[in-house]
């Protein structure tokens, strides 16, 4: 019952904003009642069928029906371009889902190119045509402005497509605003410099000296500063911006796409809005997708790729760190060391991957129980580190008894042991490699009473070198 309510809501929400933002749009209706160059609802509807799926087509319907009953028309005029309206959303949908990976449309730039073309042209033309066409055989549109209505129609639904969908679906993505201080002053400035140079272009202040000049492109970059500093997100939000105060303009009669024909002046601004949003949206998206790909050989560079754990050149340079923090804190910080026992033997007898995953359980296991402060690493072959921050020489005792405890206690098959080693710096060593050496012997220490014959008495254990 409480699905059918949630599902009875959404319904009636999108057939509200889909009738509020269709009236809206219907009031510059200037070729024909019924076809405006604003047509946000398309935008809307599709984003809508992108989040709760086809099966609330209704809403999108109703807000279309009533939005044109009460406009012009008759209930048979209306109910074709509902329709067309709920079509061109469901079609878009569909395609968008199934050729440029639906809702995550806007993280690539070959899929955002994809849903320009798919959901932006190709869908559109299901409302223009089915709407057009059942106004002409109506009676209530001359067949002789066919063209004029269609593209004016057409037109409207492609620009609210590009400019409101990824808007919504952006924002959904992720609502929080985990903004720095500078980040909030960098985007002040930001959206202060786009406002004032919209209001210098699209404004009347100015026009009578800049109206024939194409100055409508001192505002792209403002949109490329937001695409590289902060994505598709404040990108779109940019866009949606410029859009707003362009159309406010140009229906004003101002700014460099003013001309006689109201009509002409909005599908000339809507051209460029819908250019300017396609291009940062693509922009945004290839910034990110290239920080994606540095994070990730950032990551291959600094982790080993069987375990998930930091590897050496992380593990020295987190030594490094801790030594450079102690000279300027005095606080010491330890090391483990720990060797997997009998690893050889497990992979003669089970095979290497299962030697692999004995590997992968230890990681696993020191991931777990280790503090988020705390350096997990391989340090190469059957050999791990951990890096404790802020910790004594008893504390770090507890922790490897611990971590062995944990290990031992592993249900998983083989069963499975580790020795462990720690040393503190600086009492055990004031550089990494006699830290290093220190947390050697003290594992080797732990190793030798089960070493037998293999470790002459009084004889040194041979160091082991990172494999």
């Amino acid at each position: 019952m409480d699905k059918k309510r949630e599902y009875l809501a959404i319904v009636a929400v999108l057939a509200v904003v889909y009738f509020g933002t269709a009236k809206l749009g219907l009031r510059f209706a200037l070729v024909h009642p019924s076809a405006t160059p604003l047509w946000a609802p398309t935008g809307i509807a599709l984003a809508a069928f992108l989040i709760f799926g086809f099966r609330v087509w209704p809403g999108a319907f109703l807000g279309a029906f009533f939005a044109n009953l009460t406009t012009a028309g008759s209930v048979l005029t209306s109910m074709g371009i509902a329709t067309g309206n709920t079509l061109e959303g469901v079609a878009g949908c569909y395609l968008v889902m199934r050729f440029a990976r639906g809702q995550q449309a806007f993280e690539r730039a070959q899929d955002i190119l994809k849903f320009t073309f798919l959901a932006g042209m190709v869908s559109t033309t299901i409302s223009a045509t089915v709407g057009v066409t059942t106004l002409s055989l109506g009676g209530f549109a001359d067949w002789t402005q066919y063209g004029s209505i269609w593209r004016t129609w057409w037109l409207g639904d492609w620009v609210g497509a590009l400019l409101v969908t990824p808007l919504i679906l952006l924002w959904r993505e992720n609502p929080r605003l985990n903004w720095t201080r500078e980040q909030i002053i960098e985007l002040a400035l930001l959206f202060l410099g786009l406002f004032l140079t919209a209001w210098v272009v699209f404004g009347g202040r100015f026009h009578s000296e800049v109206k024939n000049y194409p100055l409508e492109y001192l505002c792209i970059p403002f949109l490329i500063w937001a695409a590289f500093r902060f994505g598709r997100r404040k990108a779109a939000t940019a866009t949606c911006l410029l859009a707003a105060i362009a159309i406010w303009g140009t229906l004003q009669g101002y700014g460099p796409f003013s001309r006689e024909a109201l009509n002409t002046s909005l599908l000339l601004v809507q051209s460029f809005v819908g250019i300017v949003a396609v291009m940062s949206l693509i922009l945004a998206a290839e910034v990110s997708e290239r920080k994606r790909a540095d994070e990730r050989v950032q990551q291959l560079v600094a982790t080993d790729p069987l375990t998930g754990l930091a590897n050496y050149r992380q593990l020295i340079d987190t030594v490094e760190l801790e030594i450079k923090r102690y000279g300027r804190s005095g606080r010491s910080f330890a090391i483990l060391l720990l060797d997997l026992d009998g690893l050889k033997k497990i992979n003669d007898t089970h095979g290497h991957l299962v030697g692999s995953r004995a590997l992968c359980r230890v990681a696993d296991i020191l991931k777990a129980h280790c503090r988020q402060v705390d350096t997990p690493a391989r340090f190469g072959g059957d050999e791990f580190a951990v890096v404790l921050p802020d910790t004594a020489s008893a504390q770090a005792q507890q922790i490897a008894a611990r971590i062995r405890e944990r290990i031992a206690s592993d249900e998983e098959s083989p069963p499975i042991s580790v020795a462990v080693g720690s040393a503190i710096y600086p009492h055990d060593g004031e550089s990494i490699e006699k830290l290093l050496s220190a947390a050697d012997q003290a594992l080797y220490g732990m190793k030798r009473p089960s070493a037998g014959p293999t470790s002459p008495q009084g004889r040194q254990p041979e160091r082991r070198t990172r494999k």
